[in-house]
């Protein structure tokens, strides 16, 4: 199991505070807290991305961004990918052109400050997840996983985790600022060391709203486990695709939906 290395975090500081009780009294403390990295995209000299996010795995972020929004379909896709000296800009060149639309105008639900420039066509992008035997025993795995957590979250309790598994074994876990953004890492790990994403599950610490559904059903993966909840629309979603839902995952009861 490997968590994210703290130490490597550039934007996890340290700060003082002010700890204040019920009976009135204060007490000096100190919290560990997150500062917001910005990636900048640019694909194919199109400014594409403005991402909000923790300084750590940003090419997997990059990579998994493209996967779930249906820029690439497989790591091969990608003729080269450039980080400047600050990592605060990212130049990738794809094989393939892509046919640019303007600036998306659906309100997400992210709320890092992640920003779409620009988007190819998405009207075939979404295809039914293929079928994926589960078994009970590894999404309670998965669960009592998170609760054994030892990353960032442990530190600061301002992240997002999302564990990537197949067959009940973890095989990479990733934290961010915004679950979108640690989804999109789980997913861009898997491209980049071609693990098949069809027989993967993804547990995320995350609610699922319909755009979280919608990044899993492109990516591929057909089991979706979270400890928060869905939207009705993410279930509708999901069943219309064949995703697997799973929420209120925790270690003694989970929902299928």
């Amino acid at each position: 199991m490997q968590y994210t290395n703290i130490e490597n975090v550039e934007n996890v500081e340290k700060l003082s505070t002010c700890v204040l009780y019920p009976d009135g009294q204060k007490k000096q403390g100190e919290a560990a807290v997150l500062s917001e990295h910005v990636l900048n995209v640019i694909i194919n000299e199109q400014p594409a991305y403005r991402l909000v996010c923790t300084k750590n795995d940003l090419r997997e972020l990059v990579t998994g961004r493209m996967l779930t929004d249906g820029l690439i379909g497989k790591a091969d896709d990608i003729y080269k990918m450039y980080f400047c000296k600050y990592e605060n800009e990212v130049s990738v060149f794809l094989k393939n052109d892509i046919t640019w639309e303007n600036v998306i105008p659906e309100v997400s639900s992210w709320c890092t400050g992640n920003r779409v420039f620009a988007m190819k066509d998405q009207a075939d992008r979404l295809k039914r997840v293929p079928e994926y035997k589960w078994k009970t025993e590894w999404v309670f795995g998965l669960s009592e996983e998170f609760g054994r957590e030892k990353g960032i979250h442990s530190l600061t309790c301002g992240s997002h985790l999302c564990i990537l598994a197949s067959a009940g074994k973890t095989l990479y876990v990733s934290e961010d600022i915004g679950r979108h953004n640690a989804l999109d890492k789980a997913a861009g790990y898997a491209l980049l060391n071609q693990l098949p994403l069809s027989e993967c599950m993804i547990f995320t610490s995350g609610r699922v709203p319909v755009d979280m559904v919608e990044k899993v059903i492109t990516a591929g993966i057909p089991v979706l486990v979270s400890k928060s909840v869905p939207t009705k629309e993410s279930v509708d979603m999901a069943r219309e695709y064949g995703l697997t839902l799973i929420c209120r995952a925790w270690p003694d009861k989970c929902e299928i939906f």
